[in-house]
């Protein structure tokens, strides 16, 4: 009779009541003081600096009449149009241009891993030193690099980067999309690494050339990763106040503003913090949604592949 035999003869074996795994067994005596002597220092710093603004900020916004203050001021307008540009353009095209250099990075170079070390150092740069001395290489009358250069390299005079409400906008938006593409790059990158090759070699077998092999290979496996990075972009930039606030700051007259800029100049340039709040407010109509639908895809589906 084998050793496994006699192990599972009646009484061979004492027997013993199961045990709960340690996860959950349940808490006595000191576990319970030390389980609330490290919570509670957490939850009180979570109460006092995400639950308490967030819910001062609520009642700060909860009167109508600031809506319709808000509502009937054009500056508003002005903000929420270039909100949505700014948002909408600056989004996509950072991730179009993101999914496209992901793929030139793939390849197994060792001049293209260095170019990468370079391309990423945009990303790794504190945001508000970024957006400062874009603004001063930005400034009119030659004071500026790109006007500098222009004038002595070309010989022409510079156009005033400020001076227009769009064209401000658009510099804002470029160097949004120059500071924040690194970032969503390697994001795409780490997906493509994830395919197997032998995916790419069968469909190579299959006569498909590099365009057919990135349209029905790559683009639907990375399809969930390319949906969730363009929702959690939308969701940051919407709320993000730096590249308008710190390149262009609104010039000329608040024409260049977005959303989040607008209660900034509500709140300390008017002395009006619950107007400022109210612009902030406004958003939420448009990103809970975004929200629920980043909260369903994550639950749904895999990132992953």
């Amino acid at each position: 009779m084998s050793t496994y035999e006699k192990a599972l003869r009646p009484g061979s074996m004492a027997t013993h009541e199961p045990t709960r795994p340690p996860s959950r067994r349940l808490l006595h005596g000191s576990d319970y003081v030390w389980t609330i002597a490290f919570i509670l220092p957490y939850a009180a710093l979570f109460a006092a600096f995400a639950i308490y603004p967030m819910a001062y900020g609520l009642w700060m916004g909860s009167d109508p009449e600031l809506y319709h203050e808000l509502f009937a001021d054009p500056r508003y307008l002005t903000a929420a149009i270039n909100t949505a540009l700014f948002v909408g353009l600056g989004v996509n095209v950072q991730m179009v241009l993101s999914l496209l250099l992901s793929g030139f990075f793939a390849r197994r170079r060792r001049w293209i891993r260095l170019l990468l070390i370079v391309f990423i150092l945009p990303w790794t740069l504190p945001a508000v030193p970024a957006f400062l001395s874009f603004h001063w290489m930005l400034v009119a009358d030659q004071q500026g690099l790109l006007d500098g250069l222009l004038s002595k390299v070309f010989g022409i005079e510079g156009p005033n980067w400020f001076g227009s409400g769009w064209l401000a906008l658009a510099c804002d938006g470029v160097c949004y999309v120059w500071k924040w593409m690194p970032l969503w790059t390697l994001i795409f990158l780490a997906g493509r690494m994830a395919i197997p090759q032998d995916v790419y070699d069968a469909a190579a077998i299959d006569g498909a050339g590099p365009y057919d092999r990135f349209v029905h290979v790559t683009v639907p496996l990375l399809a969930n990763l390319y949906l969730i990075s363009t929702l959690i972009s939308a969701v940051w930039t919407i709320g993000d106040y730096g590249p308008v606030y710190f390149i262009s700051g609104g010039a000329p007259a608040m024409s260049s503003s977005v959303l989040s800029t607008l209660g900034f100049h509500y709140a300390l340039d008017f002395v009006n913090p619950r107007l400022g709040v109210a612009a902030g407010l406004s958003t939420l109509p448009v990103l809970v949604p975004m929200v629920i639908l980043l909260m369903r895809r994550l639950r749904t589906t895999e990132v992953q592949l």
